[in-house]
């Protein structure tokens, strides 16, 4: 059986989020082809992951001293309540992620980087030995395939005023393909620019919204229905001679060219406004 892990991030949980609305997307077509009974979903912004604290830390280097010990053994080294309390918050969530075929994250753009929900979840389940095959060493998210669904207010690919300060997608690569996700199946989706959509002086940025939105939603729908090439980016640009979709493999949200004749200063207003992005 087939299983998924949906886990939405962003904090604006209403309607106009685009994040959640793209996530639901896509696990509504997964479902469809796959059914529910492998689908598991949670809510890092209703249901905040606690931060780390100083019980986590003193049982994670205790099993690190015991040489990175299995999940199913930590409970033994767990030395006081608040030890045993904290590991019984982190490994279902250990638990959850090992069992998934498919991580779809919803995570939109904050100050350049992820929410804290996600944060906080990658510090929980990022625990010493939990991602480790005891008998082969392996990485047991090898198999695992990482779908990025991330919607951000303003442009940040090359040739636009924001590029260089996406610190947001290479982090989530290089996290993935540390602990052993293959570079194939790190699938990112990005919508650009979409607060144009409610911002009055950005405006004139709303068909470059609305083509990255279009985008973003066929990735989607093809990565969930599993018809999608392997380990893409997938956004849009404009040019002086229109607007174009593109897939290609960059880590960047924008795919590449740089913008047109006065397009800079047309997206630089995006970049402006983008230092919180609440979709």
């Amino acid at each position: 059986m087939t299983s998924l892990l949906h886990l939405d991030s962003g904090a604006h949980r209403s309607g106009e989020s685009v994040s959640r609305a793209l996530t639901a997307l896509f696990a509504d077509a997964w479902r469809a082809r796959h059914g529910s009974t492998g689908y598991r979903y949670r809510d890092l912004a209703a249901e905040p992951v606690p931060p780390l604290d100083t019980a986590f830390c003193a049982l994670g280097r205790r099993v690190e001293r015991e040489g990175m010990v299995p999940p199913d053994r930590v409970a033994a080294l767990a030395g006081d309540p608040a030890e045993k309390e904290t590991w019984a918050v982190t490994r279902p969530l250990i638990t959850e992620l090992l069992a998934a075929d498919t991580v779809l994250i919803g995570t939109p753009m904050y100050n350049f980087s992820i929410p804290a929900a996600l944060k906080a979840w990658i510090d929980r389940v990022s625990f010493p030995g939990a991602f480790v095959d005891p008998v082969s060493g392996d990485s047991l998210l090898r198999d695992t395939r990482v779908v990025v669904i991330t919607p951000r207010g303003g442009a940040y690919g090359p040739g636009t005023p924001g590029e260089g300060w996406d610190f947001h997608t290479p982090y989530l690569r290089a996290y993935f393909a540390r602990h052993g996700v293959a570079a194939e199946n790190i699938h990112v989706v990005t919508a650009e620019m979409t607060l144009a959509e409610l911002a009055p002086h950005l405006a004139h940025l709303r068909p470059l919204a609305e083509d990255s939105r279009a985008a973003a939603t066929a990735a989607v729908i093809s990565l969930a229905t599993e018809r999608s090439a392997s380990g893409t980016s997938i956004s849009t640009e404009r040019s002086a001679s229109g607007t174009s979709i593109s897939t290609e493999r960059s880590a960047s949200g924008t795919s590449g060219g740089r913008p047109g004749d006065g397009e800079t200063d047309r997206v630089d207003g995006a970049r402006r406004a983008d230092l919180v992005e609440w979709s």
